[in-house]
């Protein structure tokens, strides 16, 4: 389906209010679409409902059901304090010349607000082109209180219009539009999630995930995405959580999706975790562990299906994927929190010396490696029995790789202590269910593997937590780079990286210090100043 109806002036989305209780509804959707800094001007002749739709949206984003919203008709601007920003609600009717705007301080009243605007007609070229008009027509024929509404996203509007025209419809078809919607907190990822209650108490997940944008080619014609087998829209997600549920895990179910769009209504698995602020919880982690050795013990398909004739296959975890992955800690840790800058030969050198590495892990069977198998995607489902006790919820950058890939992002999680002994305990409890099940496992071969997959993760780790904060202004993410050093420093020690070890002590002497001082409570996260 398309996700809006896009004209030479933007996105238009037509809506239909039945009577007058219609509006606040209306308005609840809207307010989940706007923000400040933003401009909406309100369209249609006189009594069409303009004021009416603007008293029901301030009144939602104050939290005051009861405030008085007058019509700003005579003192042509009223400023409200919103619960998360101002609101500036504006009559223009009477404004003769837009420079009457100026004299009145609508810019200065506008800055970091929400501007609502009637007859913005009247105010000429003075308003911004981008901004989203909402048009309200009475029809007497089809009932005293029916109004026909047309949104317009003008400009950077149009992208957002078109988003909340596939969520509403999505909602809306499958059965969900009455739904509570409260945003969650988001991940590292570009998706974002809301939790949905009906008035009954069934909930669910709506899942936006819009298709990523390819960045720039870095080599061979193709962007970091594209090489790292990142998956570009939502349908990675689907079939693979098809199919993990076919496996007896606990994916979460999918009650209705638009692929177009990247949207997806899915099952609650709750709020359970494996880990909590006291660190892992070993019995949770085991069954997590279970679930990954009967994985890779299984023999599974490369492909999976999709809605009608469309099939996904799963992409392999190869030499330039796993080696552009390490290239983030040149590009972002080394100058941004180590202060190195480093010349192109030891660059150079780092790049070789990875990519000789992790042809030995490729010679392996390969297995779904699901590559975000750590506690903040991983959920505790006490009802159900078995590897179902662990809820599993990121899996769309699935690919064929190591087993031991999956194992050492679990063992080695960025985000909570997992103490060495017990990293080693269930290690050792992992390599015995694969014994149990395959005699001929090769231990000494996983753990090397284990060692490898560690430090290639932790050092993409390290470059990912640096550019969240240079880059997407994420500084929370550097408190948990002591430990990922500390990983990294250990993982290190093992004969098959001798030589990697050498060129981070000569260039990253920090890892060593920083991980050998590392205990469990952190160290400053404060950014050095390079």
């Amino acid at each position: 389906m398309a996700v809006g109806t896009v004209s030479a002036s933007g996105t238009i989305w037509p809506r239909e209010l039945d009577d007058e209780g219609a509006i606040a509804g209306f308005a609840a959707d809207v307010a989940a679409l706007i923000g400040p800094g933003d401009l909406v001007t309100l369209s249609g002749g006189l009594g069409a409902g303009k004021t009416a739709f603007a008293r029901a949206l301030i009144r939602i984003l104050t939290g005051e059901q009861d405030l008085e919203v007058p019509s700003p008709a005579f003192t042509l601007m009223q400023v409200y304090e919103g619960l998360n920003f101002p609101i500036v609600h504006a009559d223009f009717y009477r404004i003769e010349k837009p420079r009457e705007l100026m004299e009145l301080g609508f810019e200065e009243a506008c800055e970091g607000a929400l501007v609502l605007v009637e007859w913005p007609e009247h105010a000429g070229g003075f308003l911004e082109a981008g901004r989203l008009d909402i048009e309200l027509r009475l029809d007497n024929d089809r009932g005293p209180g029916y109004r026909a509404v047309t949104l317009t996203g003008i400009g950077p509007f149009a992208a957002r219009l078109a988003r909340a025209k596939a969520v509403h419809e999505l909602l809306e078809r499958s059965g969900w539009s009455g739904a509570r919607r409260d945003f969650m907190q988001g991940d590292a990822s570009t998706r974002s999630y809301e939790h949905l209650e009906k008035p009954d108490g069934r909930s669910a997940i709506l899942m936006n995930s819009p298709p990523r944008p390819d960045g720039p080619p870095l080599r061979y014609g193709k962007s970091y995405s594209a090489i790292a087998k990142l998956a570009g829209d939502i349908k990675p997600f689907i079939a693979v959580g098809q199919g993990l549920r076919e496996q007896g895990f606990s994916a979460p179910e999918i009650i209705a999706f638009d692929p177009t769009a990247g949207l997806a209504i899915v099952e609650d698995l709750g709020c359970e975790p494996v880990a909590d602020g006291g660190g892992i919880i070993e019995e949770r982690y085991a069954v997590a562990l279970a679930g990954l050795a009967y994985l890779h013990g299984a023999s599974l398909p490369d492909s999976l299906p999709l809605d009608g004739n469309e099939t996904y296959r799963i992409p392999i975890y190869d030499v330039d994927a796993l080696s552009i992955e390490t290239e983030l800690l040149l590009d972002w840790y080394a100058p941004y929190i180590a202060c190195v800058q480093l010349a192109s030969g030891a660059k150079a050198t780092f790049v070789n010396l990875w990519r000789q590495v992790v042809q030995e892990v490729l010679a392996a069977r390969p297995v779904w490696t699901l590559r975000d198998y750590h506690s903040p995607n991983l959920l505790w489902l006490a009802g159900r029995a078995g590897i179902a006790k662990v809820g599993v919820l990121d899996f769309q950058d699935c690919v064929l790789g190591h087993p031991a890939y999956d194992v050492v992002s679990l063992l080695q999680d960025a985000r909570v202590d997992v103490p060495q002994d017990t990293e080693l305990k269930l290690l050792a409890y992992y390599a015995r269910l694969r014994r149990e099940a395959d005699p001929g496992f090769d231990a000494a071969g996983f753990a090397r593997a284990y060692a490898i997959l560690g430090a290639q993760r932790a050092t993409k780790i390290l470059g990912i937590f640096a550019r969240l904060d240079e880059r997407d202004h994420k500084p929370q993410y550097l408190a948990h780079l002591p430990r990922v050093e500390k990983y990294l420093a250990t993982d290190l020690t093992h004969p098959a990286l001798a030589e990697l070890k050498l060129w981070y002590e000569e260039h990253l002497p920090r890892i060593f210090a920083r991980g050998a001082n590392f205990s469990g409570d952190g160290l400053s996260n404060v950014r050095p100043a390079c």
